[in-house]
């Protein structure tokens, strides 16, 4: 039996609380639109692999607004370049795949941005045209299995923009993003934002993201299609002790694809690509041996390559020395 489906959604965008993350009832909706619509089949190319490809439309009019978030930052327009405000159209084309070919699991993705930036915050001309923004993301993520062990390699690239002061916005730059991915939530590049400029709020990265996007806010700010992009290469491990409890560990290269961005920001030449290596534990526990009740205690480091140490150079500072970041995480999921 062959499956086929699809799913078409036409949708505002609501205004979010900055700090839970809720849709905030009491804000109206924002001029930013998106439509979306799918096409999945399963048992294809192979019996136990369904692909998906996607289009969606995302049209930003917010080119005149002026909005700070809950704890006094600026987010709409970003602090980036010359601040002003910019309206963006873009249409995403993707292709998707999860399952498995014989023993070999993969979760695969990949999407094509195209579209038009109304003002490129970076050019050196004020009233500039903007830019043509035409940017590329693929993800891929396979996987093997030996009886209760589960080995993964995970793999990303994000295109940059090498010419951030150009008429072309290169840099890929996602709608909403909350990934599942290279450890997730438990790896600390992917859980943390690691603060940038316009004191701290636009960051090399966001909360639960995995693009390196230069964003103000990925919940109440706007896409940003110039930036360093990133590659990604990593390995790690499933292992079930029990059969409730299971423990998850990864291991995560990361490096801009192009550094031009970060320079001409912080107004600083020779930003190394690598920025770092990241290392993530979790166990997870769930009592019931189902889905009802889940426990996960999770803990990570982030160790600075020549990248990260050359934007956070302060000495004493954040990474003199032998210093890393690192979090840990309890969290406990109730489902009923």
């Amino acid at each position: 039996m062959i499956t086929v489906g699809n799913t078409i959604s036409l949708s505002s965008t609501s205004s979010t609380k900055t700090n839970s993350g809720l849709n905030d009832v009491a804000e109206g909706l924002r001029q930013n639109y998106v439509f979306a619509t799918n096409l999945y089949r399963q048992d294809f190319p192979v019996p136990g692999f369904t692909s998906q490809i996607v289009y969606a439309l995302n049209v930003d009019n917010e080119a005149n607004t002026i909005h700070y978030d809950k704890n006094g930052f600026l987010v709409i327009p970003a602090q980036i370049g010359d601040n002003r405000g910019y309206n963006y159209n873009v249409s995403y084309l993707g292709l998707n795949g999860d399952g498995h070919f014989g023993r070999l699991n993969l979760t695969a993705s990949g999407y094509w941005a195209v579209g038009h930036l109304s003002h490129n915050q970076f050019s050196p001309v004020p009233n500039n045209n903007g830019a043509h923004i035409n940017a590329f993301f693929a993800a891929a993520e396979p996987s093997i299995d030996f009886d209760f062990f589960r080995l993964r390699f995970s793999g990303l690239f994000q295109s940059g923009d090498a010419n951030p002061q150009g008429g072309h916005a290169t840099g890929f730059d996602s709608i909403f993003e909350n990934p599942q991915f290279a450890g997730s939530d438990a790896s600390y590049f992917i859980r943390q934002s690691l603060p940038y400029i316009g004191g701290g709020i636009v960051g090399l990265n966001q909360p639960n993201g995995v693009l390196a996007d230069l964003r103000s806010s990925k919940l109440e700010g706007q896409s940003n299609f110039i930036n360093s992009g990133l590659i990604l290469a990593g390995v790690g491990t499933d292992t079930d002790i029990l059969p409730e409890l299971r423990i998850s560990t990864n291991f995560n290269f990361l490096r801009a694809a192009y550094t031009q961005p970060l320079e001409f920001l912080r107004h600083q030449g020779n930003i190394t690509n690598n920025l770092g290596y990241d290392l993530s534990v979790s166990f997870i526990y769930r009592p019931l041996d189902t889905q009802n009740i889940v426990f996960r205690v999770s803990g990570a480091a982030l160790i600075p390559a020549n990248g990260l140490r050359s934007i956070y150079q302060t000495n004493p500072g954040l990474f003199s020395g032998p210093s890393f970041l690192y979090a840990a995480m309890v969290n406990m999921i109730v489902t009923y």
